[in-house]
């Protein structure tokens, strides 16, 4: 198996056009109020083909030194959450969410641009194939934030045993070629953060 890269990161943060002060923390299991609101929000955004049980996220939040949750915080109150691995040679971005009282409001936007400016690998992540409007829209969201979309076939493995393959796409944004480092990424993908 390949090693991670195991470095901290510190938290981020920013002042947005509205003088808003935008940051993302790094957060632990024993961070109870955190941990609770970024798995209520996983839960209210994705549907359960595209995230693990939470009694499994938590086993992996303890015990695999590559995943990390942070939360995305405005004012002191958390707004958003994204769940992260961290390789030797890219990031991998497993969700990124913010409170559906908070979406259009650009704040998803500055949070992402926020991560890619300090987050020194390319970010791979998933997105559903461009099939709708929704789909569509959020990979034209990526797109704004540097991101490039690949086209290679990609199966999203199953979260759950007897659950099938999803079809979707890798989107990167830094140093990645898709033609040189595709293969590379998915491998990375299936043995660390699936079959893990």
């Amino acid at each position: 198996k390949k090693t991670v890269n195991t470095k901290r990161h510190p938290s981020y943060s920013f002042l947005n056009k509205q003088e808003v002060m935008v940051s993302i923390q790094k957060i632990k299991p024993t961070d109870t109020a955190y941990c609770l609101y970024c798995e209520n929000l996983l839960v209210a955004s994705f549907p359960e083909s595209e995230r693990r049980d939470l009694a499994h996220l938590r086993q992996i939040s303890l015990h695999n030194k590559a995943f990390s949750t942070h939360i995305i915080i405005i004012d002191n109150q958390p707004v958003g959450l994204l769940n992260s691995w961290d390789f030797d040679d890219f990031i991998y971005i497993e969700h990124f969410a913010t409170d559906p009282a908070m979406r259009n409001k650009g704040i998803g936007q500055q949070a992402l641009k926020l991560i890619i400016e300090n987050m020194n690998l390319p970010i791979v992540l998933e997105v559903e194939l461009p099939e709708d409007e929704i789909s569509m829209r959020r990979i034209e969201f990526y797109k704004r934030a540097g991101f490039q979309l690949w086209q290679h076939e990609y199966k999203q493995p199953p979260y759950r045993k007897g659950d099938d393959f999803l079809p979707m796409r890798l989107m990167a944004a830094g140093n990645l070629s898709e033609k040189n480092d595709f293969e590379r990424v998915k491998n990375t993908l299936y043995n660390q953060v699936y079959f893990c």
